[in-house]
């Protein structure tokens, strides 16, 4: 199913169809979960889910209502105030890794915002624009030129795990075993055996950061984790549980939504020639393109959970005190009240950058957007520069989308391509 039809395929269904696919995740759901959300957003913006680990969960799909959700203070990113939905949800494993920014309240929060944001700083992430570029060159005079290839193990998630060891200073040699233990924790779904999975993966990570945080503490070098080791401010310095916590977070965040968006950006451009000719005019055309398609198919599908720290009631849906609230990141950025014709992809569309979603919205917009965006500007010019007949290897209608059954991160399967089709 290509998404010029998403729109079209809403109008066959009803809400109680819509939430019956978001609350399972079917695979047609994870698959192209576009017309779901046209239809939830259409009939029921603020839908209460069934979902298999029967915690109480509301999904919110329109944009003036997700992006009020996303700064409303009501809704809490403190999982563990929320504990008893949490061990449901995800075990225990994950707890030793979620005591970050990501998963806080104020004044915790600001707090924690605060120290990574005075080392994370705009500066650091521009000195890296050299860096950038030498790694994508490498890659992608690495990358096989006959034939199709799989530019997603190839190109896109090489390069901004590349780029976030850098940044932090993971040693090149331990990228490879943090990669696969990251892709684990992003690829599995619910049930014993996928739990099993998670926590094995999960644990090896925690022990490895572990590690690497003692080494920094005694051998600085000067990249972001060092600072982060040393970095204090009035309040104090980050405690050893939130230092790994932290650090697992920016190395996982740091490159698997980019990772995702660099191939999901790569498919739209190849499938519309009209598009990829007018993003390629000339590095502004291709930034608006990028923002375009951060709001078009943001690799980040939903926000991660909040909880309701009491009664709130949106459109006249009552979300009782403790329910679990999931945020649609992709069914907001296509709301046809914000956005003009939102089901098509258009990369000269005024004023999207200011107005997307796809990095959230209040005290959590991600302090990553810099750095992903850096990665997507220069991956893409690259990426076209040096291959400008590149072609997919497959019909659009006929790439595969992930599937795992969990709307966390929206992206391809595989992304197969003909780099130089002479």
């Amino acid at each position: 199913m290509t998404q010029a039809f998403a729109s079209e395929e809403s109008e066959a269904l009803s809400p109680e169809e819509a939430a019956a696919a978001a609350s399972n995740c079917t695979r047609e759901f994870r698959a192209n979960p576009h017309p779901v959300y046209a239809a939830l957003r259409d009939k029921a913006p603020v839908c209460p889910l069934s979902p298999p680990h029967g915690v109480e969960t509301y999904l919110i799909t329109r944009y003036d209502d997700a992006r009020a959700a996303l700064a409303d203070p009501r809704l809490s990113k403190d999982m563990y105030g929320a504990i008893d939905a949490y061990h449901r949800i995800f075990g225990d494993s994950s707890i030793a890794l979620d005591d970050n920014m990501l998963f806080s309240d104020p004044p915790k929060h600001t707090r924690l915002r605060r120290i990574v944001g005075s080392t994370f700083t705009p500066k650091r992430v521009e000195s890296l624009r050299t860096r950038v570029q030498q790694i994508t060159d490498e890659l992608l005079e690495q990358c096989p030129k006959s034939g199709a290839v799989n530019l997603l193990p190839e190109f896109c998630f090489p390069l901004p795990l590349h780029v976030i060891c850098e940044l932090l200073g993971v040693p090149e040699n331990e990228r490879k075993q943090a990669q696969e233990w990251s892709a684990t924790v992003a690829q599995t779904g619910f049930g014993p055996e996928a739990r099993k999975k998670l926590e094995i993966a999960e644990g090896n990570l925690r022990d490895y950061l572990v590690d690497l945080c003692a080494r920094k503490r005694q051998e600085p070098d000067g990249g972001l984790l060092s600072a982060l080791v040393s970095a204090q401010d009035q309040e104090g310095a980050l405690t050893d549980h939130e230092l790994v916590s932290t650090a697992w977070v920016l190395l996982f965040a740091g490159h698997k939504s980019t990772a995702y968006q660099i191939g999901n950006a790569v498919y739209h451009l190849l499938s519309r020639p009209d598009q990829k000719a007018l993003a390629l005019r000339d590095a502004n055309s291709m930034n608006a393109a990028i923002e375009e398609i951060f709001r078009f198919e943001t690799s980040v599908e939903n926000s991660t959970f909040r909880h309701a720290k009491e009664d709130i009631v949106i459109r006249d849906v009552l979300i009782p005190k403790g329910a679990l609230v999931q945020i649609s990141i992709t069914g907001a950025n296509r709301d046809p009240e914000m956005f003009a014709a939102p089901e098509e992809l258009d990369v000269q569309r005024p004023n999207v950058q200011a107005t997307h979603l796809a990095f959230g919205y209040g005290p959590h917009y991600c302090i990553g957007a810099p750095l992903a965006r850096l990665e997507m500007q220069l991956a893409l010019t690259s990426l076209f520069a040096r291959f400008p007949r590149m072609t997919l290897a497959v019909a659009p209608e006929e790439a595969r989308w992930m599937t795992v059954p969990f709307p966390a991160f929206r992206g391809l399967a595989e992304l197969p391509v003909v780099l130089d089709p002479s």
